[in-house]
């Protein structure tokens, strides 16, 4: 099977992930794939092909040198963002796109004007969607190219290199995706997650990150008689958020500029609920971020009364920076593949997290790999199948380069 026809493939299986849930994998649709990707890896030869009960799958291609060479994995997520339906995905390829506008369909239109991402592949060959879902490039185009990079190594035998890995996981994109992952049974000395964005992406600085729950109670009072007697959760819901900074969220911020983003609201008068998450690469202003977000509930119940305000933070992963500094070899291989693959490697911290960062503070090295999507989580992702072809080669090359690490 081809590249491409194996991820459009993957795209027909609506794996969508959900925050509401506390089942893992967190929808039973996403199993369902799962089933069928084991079955693909069987039957595509490699060994050692299992999935547990949660749906986490594991698989060997067994090394070709004699060699003693570093165990290597490859990771990806076949969850998809609650963010936007992944439900009958209809991906369409536009050949040899033009560097114009595309229309997905009727009325929704991808405008260069808002979208300058697609200036830089006019003449390449993009997959995108009808407009009405996602398209499911985070992450199954990482997939896609660590099966068919596997495919190649098994057919082409003077290609030498170790015991190489591979993982995939279910729930990445609630931040729960590594909290299952067995790193003593994957047995590898370091790791890639292939779930980065566009040509060349090369990340292993991210966010600390944090979700927080804060619930509001109410006094329903008939409207009539209410004076002095309601509490009206949704106003009281309104004034807690506007004590977060208009400096300090998601569209006033960039680079390694932290942010709280008000995930949702579920409010009515005698009750509210806001999810947030929290994030700031520098770990010291992480915690200063958690620290406001208790004052602004320490401030709320001054005003109302105590315990009429009350907040749930958890912290979901770490800046894998620190536990990827000691191991910078990591890093200089995949220099070194992209190099030999002619493919200019951009290097940036990651405005979100991988299960890497994660795999990285259990003792696994993972930064983060492109994997070609662009603006993903949205209507009008799309995927450059000849960047899919690159990272493929990527890949290959980073078997082929640590299969001589030890010469």
């Amino acid at each position: 099977m081809e590249l491409t026809e194996r991820f459009i493939n993957y795209t027909k299986f609506d794996t969508q992930s959900s925050e509401d849930s506390d089942s893992v994998p967190s929808t039973a649709k996403q199993m369902e794939f799962a089933k069928y990707l084991k079955q693909e890896l069987e039957d595509e030869g490699l060994c050692d092909v299992e999935m547990d009960e949660m749906g986490y799958i594991y698989a060997t291609l067994k090394g070709n040198t004699k060699k003693e060479t570093p165990t290597i994995g490859f990771i990806s997520h076949y969850d998809t963002s609650p963010d936007a339906s992944g439900k009958d995905i209809k991906a369409r390829i536009i050949k040899n796109y033009d560097g114009k506008d595309i229309e997905l369909s009727p009325g929704i239109v991808s405008y260069t004007s808002k979208f300058p991402e697609l200036k830089e592949h006019v003449g390449e060959d993009i997959i995108v969607t009808d407009g009405t879902t996602l398209l499911g490039a985070d992450d199954k185009a990482g997939i896609a190219e660590i099966v068919q990079a596997m495919c190649i190594l098994r057919d082409n035998d003077e290609i030498k290199h170790g015991d190489i890995r591979i993982g995939f996981n279910p729930d990445e994109e609630i931040g729960l995706g590594a909290h299952h992952f067995d790193v003593e049974k994957f047995g590898c000395d370091w790791a890639y997650t292939m779930d980065g964005g566009d040509l060349g992406n090369l990340e292993y600085e991210n966010f600390n990150a944090a979700g927080a729950k804060v619930y509001i109670k109410g006094v329903s009072v008939h409207t009539g008689y209410a004076k002095g007697k309601m509490v009206n959760a949704n106003r009281l819901a309104c004034e807690f958020n506007s004590m977060i900074p208009e400096t300090d969220i998601p569209e006033a911020t960039e680079g390694y500029q932290g942010f709280y983003h008000l995930l949702n609201i579920d409010s009515r008068t005698e009750s509210a609920k806001l999810s947030y998450i929290i994030r700031d690469h520098e770990r010291e202003m992480f915690e200063d971020r958690k620290d406001f977000m208790e004052d602004c509930v320490k401030k709320m119940n001054e005003k109302y009364g105590e315990g009429t305000v009350s907040i749930e933070i958890h912290d979901q992963y770490y800046n894998m920076k620190e536990k990827i500094d000691p191991n910078m070899h990591v890093i200089d291989i995949v220099l070194r593949a992209m190099q030999e693959s002619g493919v200019p490697p951009k290097v940036e911290p990651i405005r979100g997290g991988t299960d890497g960062a994660q795999l990285s503070f259990r003792g696994l090295p993972c930064p983060n790999i492109f994997a070609g999507g662009v603006n993903f989580h949205g209507p009008h992702e799309f995927v450059s199948i000849q960047v899919m072809e690159k990272a493929v080669e990527v890949i290959t090359k980073i078997c082929e380069i640590t299969g001589t690490y030890n010469d």
